[in-house]
């Protein structure tokens, strides 16, 4: 079987709910980072075999295909196709591995896969509206649990013992390594500014300001006697991202040079009323298939739904706490559902390149209990 590799990642700053990328429609959004890809590689829109594009509430102005829109918006030729998929929050995360699975089947030579999502134009909950998502069958199963990411971070707070103080602190620490990584320069070579927003040079959502005082100060969101506040959770947001998948030989005839080989990828179930365990099976189960050990592993990037979910991930596997999420996560710069798979491999793989980090995990909760996650490698 052939290998698939990643040459090139790049997204978006991140838009705070009704900020700067508010007035941008997400086929254009996606549209300036697909061009945005060639511009950086040099490649042709010929090149392309495919855009497998993620985005979650597909609704309003995200109800077409906007993969397939997204090129044509671009500007590409009507030969080239695309589509959109749906893992929830992993969404972007499926695309890249269904990329790679084309690429090494031999499917596909070259693909760009990603997503968007622009939660102020179309709000999460928004398909509510128009139906009952879970259906008689589901409901009687689960006694009508409900399935709500909110109430399942604080059923995932009570089962590992995690308390109100201990969440705040990692998320004001979400919010000081975000900081400090901008002010590094680290999100510099991934960042494709937007023309519509000028002002939007860096993530908007970071509170730099932020303290354990004024966090400790905000009102549990889900229960009275809850945890979970708004400043312990992924802040609603606006962006797109993207990466461009090929085999190393086909990178070769192009001129372009692997960032990471695509080691091992799963996607595992868990409790749906727990709604956002998975990533813990997930790992367990590519540590199996990977045959590498947690330890060898250098980053791992465990998307911030909810303080709690990669606090539970650390208190289960105990691996590294200083090797998760490095550069901060959704707590401080946001959580865009259908963007954040690419996001969170864009922000990385770089990061590896940067600090010579062999292997990098990923992992992201998804609504239903799901979580995808994958062992990254670097290249060279």
């Amino acid at each position: 079987m052939r290998e698939a590799v990643i040459v090139e990642a790049a997204r978006t700053p991140i838009g705070k709910r009704k900020g700067s990328l508010a007035h941008v429609h997400p086929v254009d959004l996606s549209a300036h980072v697909l061009n945005g890809l060639l511009d950086r590689t040099g490649l042709e829109p010929e090149d392309i075999d495919d855009v497998v594009w993620g985005c979650v509430t597909q609704l309003g102005d995200q109800s077409g295909n906007v993969g397939r829109f997204a090129l044509l918006a671009a500007g590409w030729p009507e030969s080239i196709p695309g589509v959109t998929i749906n893992r929830a929050c992993g969404s972007s995360h499926q695309a890249i591995e269904f990329a790679a699975m084309g690429v090494m089947s031999g499917r596909y030579d070259l693909v760009i896969a990603g997503g968007v999502e622009s939660m102020t134009r179309v709000p999460i909950g928004s398909t509510r509206a128009v139906g009952e998502p879970y259906g008689p069958g589901m409901n009687a199963r689960y006694h009508h649990a409900g399935f709500e990411q909110g109430p399942g971070a604080e059923m995932m707070a009570e089962r590992w013992g995690l308390a109100r103080g201990a969440l705040d602190e990692f998320s004001l620490g979400s919010h000081t390594k975000a900081a400090a990584a901008t002010d590094s320069g680290a999100f510099d070579r991934q960042l494709i500014p937007v023309p519509a927003a000028p002002e939007l040079l860096s993530d908007e959502g970071i509170r730099r300001n932020s303290s354990l005082e004024a966090l400790a100060g905000l009102s549990p969101a889900f229960r009275e006697d809850g945890v979970v506040t708004a400043g312990n959770a992924s802040q609603i947001s606006d962006g797109a991202a993207g990466v461009i998948v090929t085999t190393p030989e086909r990178a070769a005839e192009l001129g372009l040079t692997p960032i990471v080989r695509l080691h091992s990828g799963v996607v595992a179930g868990d409790d749906p009323t727990l709604v956002l365990s998975a990533p813990i099976p997930a790992t367990a189960k590519l540590l199996k298939r990977s045959g590498v050990r947690l330890e060898e592993i250098g980053v791992y990037e465990v998307n911030e739904a909810f303080a709690t979910v990669p606090l539970a991930w650390l208190a289960e596997t105990g691996a590294d706490p200083a090797r998760l999420n490095p550069l901060g996560g959704a707590i401080a710069v946001g959580h865009p559902l259908g963007a954040s798979g690419a996001i969170l491999m864009t922000r990385m793989i770089n990061h590896m390149r940067d600090n010579g980090i062999r292997y990098g995990l990923q992992a992201i909760c998804e609504a239903g209990g799901t979580a995808n996650a994958t062992l990254v490698e670097l290249a060279n």
